[in-house]
Parts: C-alpha cells; structure tokens; sequence
C-alpha cells in the first residue's frame, strides 16, 4: 500500500501559564505502588510543532519526536485524508538550533511526521537517541547515529530522570487485521516521565484510547498527560482514526481529574481532522476547565 512508504519515509514562546495542580509521584524503584511526595520543582514543557515536544526536568532538555522540515517539504501522506496537502502545513515556530537544544532525543516511532528526512540530517550523530524497541534502534544506528538506547516498560534513567516505556496502538482492531495497513502503522509506544520532587508527565503518543492508555494512567498517576489528538484519519476507514480525537480529550479529562491535559499534534499534517480551533471550541462547550484541558499554540510553553 502507498500508505507503508509514505508513513515511514526515508526521506518564541508565544505564552507561559504557570499550573499547580497537586502531584502524585510514583517511585522509580515501585512504579506500581505510588510513593505520594510534594513536587517542589518545576518541569517545564514546551509544545514546538505537531508532535514535537521538548520537556525539561532540572536543566535536562528531551526532545521527543522531532519534525524539522520547512512548511510544505513532503507530499502528503498517501492513502490518507488530504492527500493533496503537503505538509509540514507550517513553519517551525523557532530555528532549528534552537529546537535542537536538547540532551536527549526519545522517538515514539518513525513514522515521518515524527523523525523525518530533515531530522534524520541535522541531528548530531553522537545525540543520545532513544527508541521503542531494538527494530528501530537498528534502523536509527544504520543512519549513523552512534549513541542510540532502547527504552523498556521497567524504565531506564538518564540523567536524574526515569523514562518509562509505554504500550499504544496506532489505529483500531480492524485496521491491524488488514496485513498491509498493520505493516504500515506499526508499532508505536509512549512515554512516562519521573524524577523525585517533579510531577510525573505521561507522553501518550499516537494511539488510539484503549486499555493500555487506562492501564499507564492507573499505575502511574500522571500529573500532565500529553495527548495526540489530531484525529488522523484514513481514506479507507472513514468513521475511525489512528489517533485520538475530542472525544478522548474529555475521555482523559475525567479518567485523570486531577490532570492537566494538554493537547498536541494539529494543524501540522494532511490527514489531521481535528484542529486546534475546534478542540477549544469543544472544550468551551464541555465546560471544561481551561487550566485543565490546554491547547498550546507552536512555540508556547507551560511550566508545572
């Protein structure tokens, strides 16, 4: 299918909102059983485009998935709705050195939208470079990247802070039960960020809501939750996505409610349904509490 190669390829702060909501801190050494502790520092998060994120605990930078291209470099995704958009659809909203100020890169997956041709030249071969599983570590290392990790669901520690793996499906039941599609979607993972003192921050990833996300947001108690919800969709398929939408944003909103939810990966690619601008108005008409549910323009940081 089109879709396989064009998933895959081969190819400044706009605002600050400071959010106080209290913490719950699982352990690094009991994931499990959630040792409560006060956050009494300050993890910083700043949305840079799409599913480009940056998050900063104690002066160290991860950069996850990063998307480098100018505006309309690609083509659109084939077998994908829009496919005559090309995307990026915007600019990067701050230089790529300064997007590349960062101590660690952690990739959900490698799909184009999320490490693609640009990236995969400008970042430093020697950059640590975290991935999903060793399938696409090697893939990684095979483009010369010389420092690349595997990350794992008991969790790895870089400097100070735990990342921990999590599982996500990208797309539903019965677009995996169409071989080609399964192929080309792939596999996917999120991610758990902790460190002693700092709120615990849950990098969803591109999956759809299943058990898995309920099972991440139950053991871990995530005090900012990250989701993906541009609600990317298929040219077959057309009543489901491969990712979350609204209706998953108020899903998590009450699953987690002592939560930020912040709301990333719109208005940046062709197959995205879901905008910026509709989520807020869907948040406005919920009622939902505008500390809670967050939707960051590109190059706008929060500070928790």
């Amino acid at each position: 299918m089109k879709i396989s190669k064009s998933l895959t390829g081969t190819t400044l702060l706009s605002g600050v909102m400071l959010l106080t909501a209290c913490t719950t801190f699982a352990s690094p050494a009991s994931n499990s059983n959630a040792v409560k502790q006060t956050a009494t520092n300050t993890v910083q998060f700043q949305q840079i485009r799409n599913a480009t994120i940056k998050l900063d605990y104690d002066g160290t930078t991860f950069l996850v998935d990063p998307m480098l291209a100018a505006k309309n470099a690609y083509p659109g995704f084939a077998d994908t709705l829009n496919s005559q958009i090309r995307y990026p659809m915007v600019d990067l909203p701050v230089s790529v050195a300064e997007v590349l100020k960062a101590d660690a890169i952690i990739l959900t997956h490698l799909h184009a939208d999320h490490w693609d041709d640009a990236a995969r030249n400008l970042v430093p071969r020697n950059m640590p470079i975290f991935t999903q599983n060793e399938a696409d570590a090697a893939i990684v290392r095979k483009d010369g990247f010389t420092d690349v990790r595997v990350l794992t669901e008991q969790g790895v520690v870089f400097k100070g802070t735990k990342i921990n793996k999590t599982i996500g499906q990208h797309g539903t039941d019965a677009m995996y039960k169409v071989p080609a599609l399964a192929q080309a979607l792939g596999k996917t993972m999120g991610i758990v960020f902790q460190k002693p003192n700092y709120k615990t921050v849950y990098v969803v990833g591109d999956t759809i809501w299943n058990k898995d996300v309920e099972n991440a947001l139950t053991r871990y108690k995530p005090d900012a939750v990250i989701l993906n919800t541009g609600y990317a969709k298929l040219s077959t398929f057309v009543d489901d996505s491969i990712i979350m939408g609204k209706d998953d944003v108020y899903r998590a909103y009450q699953f987690s409610p002592n939560a930020q939810i912040i709301n990333v990966h719109m208005d940046t690619v062709n197959h995205g349904a879901l905008s910026k601008t509709e989520l807020r108005r869907f948040i406005e008409e919920k009622h939902l509490d505008k500390q809670r549910a967050l939707v960051p323009n590109d190059g706008q940081t929060y500070k928790f």
